[in-house]
């Protein structure tokens, strides 16, 4: 009880420093116990505000970061999902994506080579927001982090289903938000698989 409240007055705290937080999502699945939601604009704000006082996490898989693209604004790449090259999805007709067993050991190591402790901002931003976001953010219970935040759209936003072309992704999110990023990667800070996740 006395963590719940704990970590209930952190989130309070934590939403105070941001001045626009994005509103709770109204699907019970896009939502966390820290109840602490950016959009991608509110996400580079925070860390060009606080800097490396905050570890921002792309959770996205990294084969998936090379088509989609990269923003070097994100301290590192912590898969919460990865492609199982052996199997096909049950319903779809895609590679299968499994649960990365290492994604809070990752996440908990990346804090501590930054010199970061449990009470730092840690922003999770997925493709979209929605699959992985909250997720991932789950993930994440239970090991004393106090300010878990979810960027709500992602890194290419939301697919816009009547337009000229057909559906794209082409509302909000990081890439359509006009924030930096490209097709490069940083091999500092994308994983490699085997490499662990000590960058």
């Amino acid at each position: 009880m006395l963590r719940l409240v704990s970590m209930a007055l952190a989130a309070i705290i934590a939403t105070a420093s941001v001045a626009n937080a994005a509103p709770k999502p109204s699907d019970p699945n896009k939502q966390t116990v820290w109840g602490l939601y950016l959009t991608a604009k509110e996400a580079y704000e925070m860390k060009q505000a606080k800097g490396d006082a905050v570890l921002f996490v792309d959770v996205r898989e990294p084969v998936e970061i090379m088509f989609t693209g990269f923003t070097d604004v994100v301290d590192v790449n912590v898969p919460f999902l990865m492609v199982n090259p052996t199997k096909m999805h049950p319903q779809k007709p895609v590679l299968a994506m499994e649960k990365n067993p290492d994604f809070a050991s990752g996440v908990m190591a990346a804090l501590q080579a930054r010199g970061l402790d449990k009470s730092a901002p840690v922003l999770l931003m997925c493709r979209s927001g929605g699959t992985r976001g909250a997720p991932s953010a789950k993930a994440l219970e239970g090991l004393g982090l106090t300010a878990v935040y979810v960027v709500v759209d992602g890194f290419e936003g939301s697919t816009r289903k009547d337009g000229p072309n057909g559906p794209f992704r082409t509302v909000n999110g990081w890439k359509n938000s006009g924030l930096p990023w490209s097709y490069k990667l940083n091999p500092k800070k994308v994983h490699l698989r085997g490499s662990g996740f000590t960058q």
